[in-house]
């Protein structure tokens, strides 16, 4: 492998090297680079893959460290594989940001008086604050630099994107921006604030009704806004990206003003809320921002964005949308797994079966592409939780292959994201047994009823119980929100072990997603979607008002890898009822030969 002539190593050399000389330019010791935008967007524009740039490591979430002479990359455990392919070890460590913090690092590798270099931009200002708390007493400094040193020495940088801005219609909506931000000023009133800072470009997208195409397999425009408590808004986005329609729509559909700026006008826009308390999201507010309203005289009140909480709780339209975007998805997915079972498949490839599926996803009704890269991976690359084939080194099918594919597609009315794991010859009992034990974990999930107020992660437990009775376990959460033609990956709810105060409330939409990896051997996912609903009936007796969920995704379970044996008779019920509910809204939509495909991969398990 060359780049520009040089070999890969000579070129990391290069891009280190010259990073340093910045460096030493300020001053620093160490510099940080985030894998974000000034967004903390989940999928980032080309321009912005920075951590990719400097380290080769290209995973959705991590960051490194570079010192003088030695240089980390962190991540959490759905990369500690993926970071070793891609970073080169001569020079980079590979840390779990966990059990390797970063803490432990500057403790190994600087020493007081060193000054510490980030940019403002791409930090929460309260990720900088457990930064600082975590660095406390080690007599190091954190420094904003401006302008980004990556940046400087990045020379073939893209461009940023500037795509179209286009209005969400109500039929998919379900409600009119003006409503909405009637409804969040509302919550500002009651919070006692007079303004908040949209930072995050998916609240943008819901409260203004808008999608883009700025962000890969993510439907939003790059922007901001400034909400007012009197439902005034300045949406700030670059004026060439509005239509006509689009920018006549925003500025005349009531319930206070809308104001259209250019992204350049946000740093006044801040200094104009001086002695005002204005709310700057926790997830997404960036050390500027917080930096430009409290230089400003404004106070900075890092919490909740609103907007956030809104828009997981999705009104009945949202929903109705979900379903019929799981339908088409579904179909796409039985004539996919009709296809791989209809002959050996052997000769194809990850990146190959990948191409097939998107190609049927594809023929539905209003689908707008993918909602994330599919995770498509056969044997020991499914081990990696978050695997990426490429055409030129993707894996071959083998006789007896375990093969996972973890796939969504974007709709119009609604986003889907589904793990399927097919058996591609004849198992192993201990796959099969991991299969189940997995998949006792879905369906306890699944299963659950619980009382208002229940976090996800109470939820958690249900679905590693039976794996941790084998002494094993999943380094990754059981379930994170899912948007309706958002983001795949939307807060604030999930289910995870993380101990978090975001109740389970109807309409909000996540997956439910335990698994089993084997290193260099196989791995094992089930993901379904799932929307909180009111339990019903209500137990009788109820003292308490409870929820439940309702299974959104349809697509079969593998049988080949359910040992019918493990499951109780409520499991086996739970099987039969939900592979019925498959087989009845699928059929309809399938050639005979898929039909029957899917009729024989759903029929009762038996005993």
């Amino acid at each position: 492998m060359t780049v520009s002539g040089r070999t890969a190593a000579e070129e990391q050399e290069r891009r280190l090297g010259a990073l340093r000389a910045a460096m030493a330019e300020h001053g620093l010791a160490a510099y940080l680079v985030p894998r974000a935008d000034e967004h903390q967007n989940e999928y980032v524009p080309a321009s912005e893959e920075r951590l990719r740039w400097i380290s080769g490591f290209s995973g959705s979430a991590g960051f490194a460290a570079i010192g003088r002479t030695h240089a980390a990359v962190f991540v959490d455990g759905r990369y500690v594989l993926q970071v070793r392919q891609q970073s080169d070890a001569a020079f980079w460590e590979h840390r779990h940001v966990v059990e390797a913090p970063f803490a432990d690092w500057v403790k190994q590798r600087l020493a007081a008086g060193d000054r510490i270099g980030f940019d403002s931009r791409l930090h929460t200002s309260a990720e900088m604050k457990r930064y600082r708390a975590a660095l406390a007493g080690l007599g190091v400094e954190l420094v904003p630099i401006r302008p980004n040193l990556v940046d400087r020495c990045w020379a073939d940088r893209p461009a940023p994107p500037r795509s179209p801005v286009a209005l969400h219609p109500l039929e998919v909506a379900g409600e009119t921006s003006a409503l909405k931000r009637a409804r969040m000023a509302a919550e500002l009133v009651r919070a006692g604030l007079d303004a908040l800072v949209v930072s995050a470009p998916d609240s943008v997208a819901w409260l203004f009704n808008l999608r883009g195409g700025d962000v890969p397999m993510t439907p939003v425009v790059l922007g901001y806004a400034i909400l007012r408590a009197d439902a005034s808004a300045t949406l700030f986005v670059e004026p060439a990206t509005l239509a006509p329609e689009v920018r006549a729509a925003l500025e005349g559909d009531g319930a206070g003003a809308v104001t259209l700026a250019a992204p350049a006008a946000l740093e006044a826009a801040l200094a104009a809320l001086g002695r005002k308390k204005v709310r700057l999201d926790s997830g997404t507010g960036s050390v500027f921002l917080h930096d430009r309203l409290e230089a400003a005289g404004a106070t900075a009140d890092v919490g909740a964005d609103p907007c956030q909480a809104a828009k997981a709780r999705k009104n009945a339209v949202e929903i109705a949308g979900m379903r019929r975007a799981h339908h088409r998805d579904g179909v796409a997915l039985a004539r996919f797994f009709a296809w791989l079972d209809a002959a050996p498949r052997i000769g194809e490839s990850e990146w190959t079966l990948a191409e097939v599926l998107g190609a049927l996803r594809a023929r539905g009704e209003r689908y707008r592409g993918p909602s994330f890269d599919t995770i498509s991976a056969l044997g020991g690359n499914a081990a990696h939780p978050h695997y990426r084939a490429a055409a030129d080194r993707a894996r071959v099918v083998a006789a007896d292959d375990l093969y996972l594919v973890d796939s969504g597609g974007q709709y119009l009315d609604g986003t889907t994201d589904v793990t399927r794991v097919v058996m591609l010859g004849t198992p192993t009992a201990e796959m099969r047994r991991r299969y189940t034990e997995v998949l006792r974990g879905v369906i306890a999930v699944s299963r659950a009823r619980f009382p208002v107020g229940t976090t996800g992660a109470q939820i958690d437990p249900l679905a590693r119980q039976y794996l941790w009775a084998s002494g094993v376990d999943f380094d990754h959460g059981t379930g994170h929100g899912v948007g309706s033609y958002l983001s795949v990956h939307e807060g604030p709810q999930g289910i995870s072990k993380r101990s978090t105060e975001v109740k389970l409330e109807p309409g909000m939409v996540l997956s439910v997603e335990p698994g089993y990896y084997k290193v260099d051997a196989f791995g094992i996912r089930i993901e379904n979607l799932v929307v909180v609903a009111e339990a019903a009936p209500q137990p009788e007796g109820a003292e308490l008002r409870t929820l439940a969920f309702e299974t959104l995704t349809l697509a079969p379970l593998e049988r080949r890898l359910i040992d019918v044996a493990a499951l109780d008779p409520l499991e086996r019920a739970w099987v039969d009822a939900y592979h019925a509910t498959v087989r009845a809204a699928l059929t309809p939509d399938l050639d005979p030969a898929d039909a029957a495909w899917l009729a024989r991969a759903t029929a009762p398990l038996g005993r």
